[in-house]
């Protein structure tokens, strides 16, 4: 089938760089690139996570982080991509000395008004950096919502929760709001997300149908669902790619769109996920049209 221009609303900064620029930034930095750069089919989501040392290791300074925007919206264009978010945690970019705002207005001036950016805190997070990213939102309007990222980790002092009071800041300013969450983990993470963080969107959600409440809350509150199958088949927390919850959460009203989550690692384009999307058990042409259709509707601006 034709594939229309679509939305990309998940696509990670520090996973998304062309391989020929990481390879350049390599040697400019005299950084070791691993040979093994790609993401591979049921990877933990741990190992996965731990391949982004590299490519953050490549953007600790204010040109190389405008440079790899602006490549990452010209790539998207070329997909066929005709509204682009992009999201990075900014906490992850200050080795050599910038600050939280330097590394947004470096994305930022990438970006030059082609993608919304979204600012991610990962799990674990003190929630006052949270807040501070509110804070940077509210006076660049090129920010249009902020993100949990990553996953709980044993030991961690703050959970999911912790973040409501930085998460109802966004929402009185009008910033919007998105979490990755039930990534292969429990469905609770999904009720938390939508009743305490007033979340709008939510990434992956793999386990959505495991919870008639949190099934519940996604319909009620028209919450749209960021999947992303390649990317949730190499982190193995859905085992078997044809297997992917998509259609049937389609079929249960749920509002979904596909998105690449990381071009660089997943080795896909916009283009590719949704062509790949019809194999997915009780996909076809019309539901793959009504994810392009839903990605479009969730898109985020200010």
């Amino acid at each position: 089938m034709e594939i229309p221009k679509r939305a990309d609303l998940h696509r990670h900064l520090d996973g998304s760089l062309r391989l020929e620029t990481v390879h350049e930034l390599g040697q400019k930095f005299n950084i070791a690139i691993p040979d093994e750069l790609f993401f591979k089919p049921n990877m933990t989501l741990d190992i996965a996570i731990s391949y982004f040392t590299t490519t953050l290791a490549l953007l600790q300074e204010k040109a190389e982080i405008t440079r790899v925007t602006s490549e990452i919206c010209e790539d998207a264009k070329a997909e066929g991509v005709d509204h682009l978010e992009i999201r990075f945690g900014p906490a992850l970019h200050l080795l050599k000395g910038l600050v939280l705002e330097e590394v947004v207005d470096a994305a930022l001036e990438g970006a030059n008004n082609q993608a919304g950016l979204i600012l991610c805190g990962m799990y674990g997070d003190d929630p006052k950096l949270i807040e501070q990213f509110v804070e940077i939102a509210k006076t660049r309007n090129g920010v249009v919502a902020i993100d949990m990222a990553d996953g709980p980790h044993d030991g961690d002092t703050f959970d999911l929760k912790d973040y409501a009071p930085a998460y109802l800041k966004a929402k009185d300013y009008g910033i919007h709001r998105t979490v990755h969450a039930s990534e292969g983990r429990s469905p609770k993470e999904i009720i938390t997300a939508v009743r305490q963080l007033h979340a709008e969107r939510l990434g992956h959600a793999t386990t959505l149908l495991e919870d008639p409440e949190a099934l519940e809350l996604v319909l009620k509150n028209e919450v749209t669902i960021e999947s992303c199958p390649t990317s949730n088949l190499q982190c193995g927390v859905v085992p078997i790619f044809e297997e992917h919850p998509v259609g049937e959460w389609l079929d249960k009203g749920v509002r979904v769109c596909l998105n690449t989550d990381n071009t660089l690692f997943s080795q896909v384009t916009s283009y590719q996920e949704h062509l790949k999307a019809l194999k997915i058990a009780n996909m076809d042409s019309e539901k793959l049209l009504k994810c392009i259709e839903f990605g479009h509707l969730a898109a985020f601006s200010r």
